[in-house]
């Protein structure tokens, strides 16, 4: 029975929620009622979004994750683009404080250096997830209002621009409110362009990463030594809020030569190995790459690309000297 109210309520808009978000667009936003009206009508319930977000890579353990996005391949994709943009990573990183590395593990990542930006209509997705499905209907739906606003703003054909089934767009997979408060014109041609443009990109990423408190030359994650202790302390939840001497003093045993301040927040993290399981403490850089998305797998693989990037990009350029 539950099953089948689930399914009801996901086949089925809610007319005053479609009402309500109207009456905001109208009331709050300056929209035209006959305009939000005709795009609500023309947008489309589409399937694989309501599939798609069901069943996230990120929902599968680590051995099982970390495969899809280390690879050769990526690597390779991502020195190439390290090349190609340096001068604009390196300022960038002078600027924001966020390492090339990064940044570029970020972009390889989320779309393969632009390779990968997302195959569903955006209008499509947000309506979609905003009206047809309730576990998360509330933030969809405000994504969908700041998609109009984002649209309006920057000129864009909102029937036209696509993404990821969670409505994510360009090559930093931007949802549309990270968009308007993060995306900056890096290029100086006058346009945030992340659709479109690396340069814009790059430094928005850097950018958000700045805004969400990236502590510019601080420490990401450090992998664990094995100790029974360290089960104890794995906790829900990803914001830091253990001082690393509070976590020693419940058993935390940090690897020889660790030079970490104690004074520093800190959380321990699981990673599940297909017999065991491996253990990191994650500080605040480890944080902020969850707030790009709101997974400790995410972030983990996002830094250990990123130090792949940095030891290979580094190497290369001192072969070439």
């Amino acid at each position: 029975m539950f099953a089948y109210l689930m399914a009801l309520a996901i086949s089925t808009p809610v007319t005053a929620d479609r009402d309500a978000f109207i009456d905001e667009m109208v009331n709050q936003h300056q929209f035209d009622r006959a305009e939000v009206t005709a795009v609500l009508d023309r947008a489309e319930l589409n399937q694989e979004v309501l599939d798609a977000i069901q069943r996230p890579w990120e929902a599968k353990p680590w051995h099982q994750y970390y495969p899809i996005f280390l690879t050769e391949k990526r690597l390779a994709a991502g020195l190439k683009f390290w090349q190609q943009h340096a001068d604009t990573l390196a300022r960038a990183e002078a600027e924001f404080g966020v390492p090339a590395a990064v940044i570029v593990a970020i972009i390889g990542v989320e779309t393969f250096y632009g390779e990968y930006k997302g195959k569903y209509p955006v209008l499509d997705a947000l309506y979609t997830l905003g009206f047809h499905y309730p576990p998360r209907a509330k933030f969809f739906r405000s994504e969908l209002q700041e998609y109009l606003l984002l649209t309006r703003e920057e000129k864009l054909d909102l029937d036209e621009l696509k993404g990821s089934y969670a409505g994510a767009m360009g090559y930093g997979q931007f949802i549309s409110s990270s968009y308007r408060y993060y995306a900056i014109d890096f290029d100086g041609d006058g346009v945030r362009d992340l659709l479109s443009n690396p340069v814009d990109a790059i430094g928005s990423v850097a950018n958000y990463f700045a805004r969400h408190g990236w502590q510019a030359g601080q420490t990401v994650a450090v992998e664990l030594p094995d100790s029974s202790a360290h089960a104890d302390l794995v906790t829900t939840g990803m914001k830091p809020e253990q001082t690393i001497a509070a976590l020693q003093e419940q058993g935390l045993q940090l690897p020889q030569g660790a030079a970490l301040d104690a004074t520093q927040l800190a959380k321990v993290f699981a990673f599940d190995q297909p017999d065991s399981v491996d253990y990191w403490l994650g500080l605040q850089n480890f944080y902020v790459i969850t707030r790009y998305n709101h997974s400790p797998l995410y972030a983990m693989v996002v830094h250990q690309f990123s130090e792949q990037l940095a030891r290979n990009y580094h190497d290369q350029e001192s072969f070439l000297e």
